[in-house]
């Protein structure tokens, strides 16, 4: 079973990024954490999505989305 945790941290440009590390790929930046947060969670939404209409497995979900900085 898989949670889904938000890794976030910002750069030092000022930008926020957020990745879901257990969906390889799913990284977003945002001007605010709250912004990169609802994007990295939005993608991996979509790229579960995808993964489930082109017949791919995906992981058992547990639970939704933590935020860890």
């Amino acid at each position: 079973m898989s949670d889904f945790t938000v890794e976030i941290e910002r750069e030092t440009d000022g930008r926020w990024i957020g990745e879901v590390t257990a969906l390889p790929g799913v990284l977003a930046y945002g001007a605010s954490r709250d912004e990169a947060v609802a994007r990295a969670k939005a993608l991996a939404f979509r790229v579960l999505a995808d993964r489930l209409e082109h017949g791919e497995d995906i992981p058992e979900i547990h639970g939704v989305f933590a935020v860890h900085e």
